[in-house]
């Protein structure tokens, strides 16, 4: 079989003005990138707004594994194979970021035959959103610094400045640093550091701003620290929200490409799910789902996280709610979550270890259902799979009572989605959604956290360093403990340790900080080890890549 960027780059792909007209959109409607991509017009996004709602699909997965999951595959061959049974439908996605493409993760337009298009620009700069986002963090990163260099008159506190600069690469050695010095002429020494941009509170504001106007009032809320006296210190108060608004103001505008098979795609916004909160942009999402019968997104990593967020946040910010959660997994995966298989073993049948892996599965099918969401699992089928494999995760999801399909749409596109496209319309049709978030925001800070990590991780308990349970009273006294928590949390486990596998039992978490991302309208809440900004991998994807002579990439997976 071809590789993904060989399959992509013999794509037929039309004209986005050819998928632009096939949604309704004139030539006026839309601002072109190039032949195949374009911005959706502030104009028409407006448009819309009077036309009814179609069908929301939320793909989700178990908790990631070395074997992969294919999420976001199966989300565009769903894309692909919906249109085949006659429904008009969309995807929205969220845009890759160029750190995991040069480390180790890969991009995020799906694999195989089940791919979004141009494959190489969106894994690159594609229209520039992330150096956009990257530009107005950094902007009052230097205003910060700036207002201290020339006076104070804020009265920050140097000590408690909590706004980082951002970058769209994995780069560990800028995790902490010393800016200012040199003398006086550069600033006051101080201690930094930086964020990769996915993770910057200016990627979550786009991603969840309605229009122009509440980009600039959330940008103006964002909490850069804090002065003298304890009290915030915001972008607004530093007068540069209506320049950062005006770095930003194309890149709030959705992305239209298109699949392999030209089903449209809104892809934009990048979030992680591990330390933010892992879902595309409000606007996209509610874009096609006036523009399509059914639109079809995902959220990042597994139910835990981006899942949890995109019910708990995401939801609850846009007022809208799924219809159905399709929750990918692989028997790979299963097998490698029962704690004893180790990566180059999992091509061998073993149904021993499918049956200890395989509650994780069951975990975050019941995650689900507790947000009254009906919910299809989709198995990402690989060669290897055994029948005695498969019909063993059939009979485990016939016994939660829920629908399983096998899904090969990595090797077949959207042909290979047929059976998983059926289940999913039957389910919408079947079983209506009564869609309620996990808890009320208004509760403590606290309640809150042991909520999720009570329902959602499955953790017997939580526990607070003293930074933390100070940071609390602190967010509390400011009026900050109404807001919706974003935990942040390793992807590789239901609890905040990587090693522990499967559905674990008997363990706790433990919040070491809380931040306030005012801004955006959470709080976040730090689990274990994790980082906002990754390191690259022993041997970075960025080896293998190149271009040739002739202007053809290779490499890029």
């Amino acid at each position: 079989m071809k590789t993904d960027i060989e399959i992509a780059q013999s794509a037929n792909m039309l004209p986005i003005t050819d998928i632009a007209a096939g949604l309704g959109m004139t030539a006026d409607d839309i601002e072109l990138y190039g032949k195949y991509k374009a911005k959706i017009s502030e104009e028409y996004l407006k448009s819309l707004e009077d036309k009814p709602d179609g069908k929301l699909i939320l793909v989700t997965a178990i908790n990631p594994t070395p074997a992969g999951e294919g999420k976001t595959t199966v989300t565009v061959g769903l894309g692909e194979a919906m249109p085949k049974l006659g429904k008009k439908t969309i995807i929205a996605l969220r845009e890759p970021s160029m750190g995991p493409v040069m480390g180790i993760k890969g991009g995020a337009a799906g694999g195989g035959y089940a791919q979004v298009v141009p494959m190489e620009d969106i894994n690159l700069h594609f229209t520039g959103d992330m150096h956009a986002i990257t530009a107005a963090n950094n902007l009052l990163s230097a205003a910060i610094d700036n207002h201290i260099h020339q006076g104070n008159e804020l009265n920050i506190d140097a000590r408690r400045i909590t706004w980082k600069r951002c970058m769209d690469m994995n780069d560990r050695a800028l995790r902490e640093v010393i800016v200012g010095l040199g003398g006086k002429i550069n600033g006051f020494p101080r201690q930094d550091g930086f964020n990769i941009t996915v993770a910057s509170e200016i990627m979550a504001i786009l991603c969840l701003a309605d229009d122009l106007d509440d980009l600039r009032l959330r940008i103006s809320r964002i909490v850069v620290g804090y002065n003298l006296d304890g009290g915030p210190v915001t972008a607004g108060e530093l007068k540069v929200d209506g320049a950062m608004t005006l770095l930003l103001h194309d890149a709030l505008k959705p992305n239209l490409v298109q699949t392999l098979e030209n089903t449209p795609c809104l892809m934009h916004g990048g979030p992680f799910a591990n330390i933010a909160h892992g879902c595309n942009s409000i606007r996209a999402t509610k874009a096609g789902l006036k523009l399509a019968d059914y639109c079809i997104t995902e959220a990042g990593f597994g139910s835990d996280l981006g899942a949890e967020k995109f019910m708990d946040i995401k939801c609850r910010a846009a007022g809208i709610s799924p219809d159905c959660v399709v929750l990918v997994a692989t028997a790979k995966a299963l097998k490698y979550n029962s704690g004893r298989v180790s990566k180059d073993m999992l091509k061998n049948e073993n149904l021993d270890a499918l049956k200890e892996g395989i509650v994780n599965l069951g975990k975050h099918i019941e995650n689900m259902k507790k947000y009254g969401v009906p919910v299809v699992v989709a198995i990402n089928r690989f060669d290897t799979d055994t029948d005695a494999e498969l019909d063993y995760i059939q009979e485990y999801c016939a016994s939660l009572g829920v629908k399983c399909s096998m899904c090969e749409v990595f090797a077949k596109g959207g042909d290979g989605g047929i059976e998983l496209a059926e289940a999913v319309i039957q389910t919408i049709e079947s079983e209506p959604a009564d869609f309620s978030p996990i808890y009320n925001a208004a509760l403590p800070i606290k309640e809150k956290i042991e909520i999720i990590a009570r329902e959602i991780y499955g953790a017997d308990g939580v526990n607070y360093t003293s930074a933390a349970n100070t940071q609390i009273v602190n967010l509390t006294k400011l009026g900050y403990d109404k807001l919706p928590v974003c935990m942040a949390k390793t992807q590789y486990s239901l609890s905040d340790d990587p090693h522990l596998l499967g559905r674990p039992e008997g363990f706790s978490i433990t919040i070491r900080e809380i931040t306030v991302s005012s801004g955006a309208g959470f709080l976040v809440a730090l689990t274990g080890a994790v980082m906002t900004m990754p390191g690259l991998p022993k041997v970075p994807a960025a080896n293998n890549m190149s271009i040739d002579s002739d202007g053809t990439i290779v490499g890029l997976f």
